[in-house]
This record gives structure tokens, sequence and C-alpha cells, in this order.
């Protein structure tokens, strides 16, 4: 079978399985904790900007689309995003940096579509690495843009930091609402490989407060708790006799 009808299929199935992927996640999550923080922030409601989504928290409903979007630079994004990315990338021009949107929303058709194209490429465990699945992804929120540098160069690839877009982009994204949202050395906290072209909008307050910290989203959301050093041994109960 040509690999083009295989990724296909694999996007199929990915749609299908969503449904009973998000069902089986509400069995297993009480709704007090999976919507509303002690802090009374919202990181699990689609609609709050503040959303946690990631591998270990679906979005509650696998088919949501905002019903805000606007695009903005050929990309779609919920409109209090759009237009904090509308006002960052006139900073960024400003001080002579140009900073285009690659990346926007996308529906869960086109998460499963891309992740089975990865999976398709790279093999399953680097398409879990790089991409979501459909209902994972921050994509769907209309809350997550991936950037680019005006020549292409470093196009979503790590080195993007090193361009003055992704540069510029880590120092001041978070004054206009956004962070970079999977960090060097985070990848145990977020599940994914460092993207420095991927923003994520939260707003000026808590992207402030996550930059500062040099923290992740789950960190906090306080979602995220270290491992545990092991246990030492235990000493036998009475000692052997020399």
């Amino acid at each position: 079978m040509p690999r083009q009808h295989i990724t296909a299929h694999i996007a199929i199935l990915g749609c299908v399985c969503l449904g009973l992927q998000a069902y089986l996640f509400h069995l297993d999550q009480p709704v007090s904790a999976e919507t509303t923080h002690a802090s009374g922030q919202d990181f699990g409601s689609p609609a709050s900007v503040l959303v946690v989504v990631n591998k270990e928290r679906p979005l509650l409903d696998p088919a949501y689309a905002p019903g805000d979007l606007a695009d903005v630079g050929g990309v779609a994004l919920r409109r209090e995003a759009s237009d904090a990315f509308v006002r960052m990338t006139a900073d960024a021009a400003g001080a002579g940096v140009t900073i285009t949107g690659v990346s926007g929303f996308r529906t869960a058709e086109a998460q499963a579509a891309l992740h089975a194209d990865y999976a398709g490429r790279y093999g399953s465990d680097v398409a879990e690495s790089i991409s979501a699945l459909p209902g994972q992804s921050e994509h769907q929120t209309g809350l997550a843009v991936d950037i680019g540098a005006a020549d292409g160069a470093c196009s979503l690839q790590a080195c993007f930091e090193g361009t003055g877009a992704g540069a510029w982009a880590a120092s001041n994204a978070h004054r206009y609402g956004f962070i970079v949202r999977y960090p060097a050395g985070a990848e145990q906290i977020t599940g994914y490989a460092y993207e420095p072209w991927h923003l994520r909008y939260v707003g000026p307050a808590a992207a402030g407060k996550i930059h500062d910290a040099g923290i992740t989203l789950e960190q906090y959301a306080g979602l995220y708790e270290p491992p545990k050093p092991p246990s030492p041994p235990s000493k036998p109960a009475h000692e052997p006799l020399p």
C-alpha cells in the first residue's frame, strides 16, 4: 500500500479514537481538579487562556474549536491572542526584527493528519516527542503560534533560538502575554523536545511570572511534581554476627 494511503488511514484512526480517549480521560479525572485551581485560575476549561493541554491532560472537549478566531499574518488565533501577536510583531519590526507566523489554530482532524505524517516519516517515538495527538495539541486552543524568521532560517528547528526573531521573542514575548511553551531542559515536564519557535498565549500577568521564574506552564499551574529520590536501602532488623 502506498505510504500516503497508510498515512491517511492512520489519521482517520486517530480521529476515531479521539472520542474514546476523551471519555476514558473523564473517567480518570475529577472535574473540580480539572478545571479550577486553588488560586481561582482556570487551567482546565478549553476557553480559558490558561488552559493546560498536554499528553496527560487532553482537551475536555475533543472537538473543541474557539469561536473567536481571527486571521493574523495568514495564521488563525483567538482574538485576544491575535491582538497581542499584532502588537508584538509590530514592536519587533520597530526594533528591526521581523517575526512571521508559521502556524496557528489547527482542527483535531488537521492535527491527526500532521501527527500521522510525522510518524510515517520519522517513526512513532520521534513523532511523540515533536508533535501532539489530536485533542492534546495547544494549537487546537487557538492560543499557540509557531513563529519564524523572515528568511526562513532554522524554521521549526532548535537553532531558531539563535536567529534575530528567536532571540527577540525569547527576551520579549512575555511582555505581550506569550511564553516559550517548551523550553530547553524541560522535556520531562512538558513531554516535548525544545521548541524555541512555539509560543503560547497565557496573558501578560501569567507570562511575566512564568518568564521571570524560568518555569513551565505545568509548574506555574502546580501540575508537576518532581520525581522523588529513591529511598535508601533498609537495614536488616538484626545486624549480622561477625
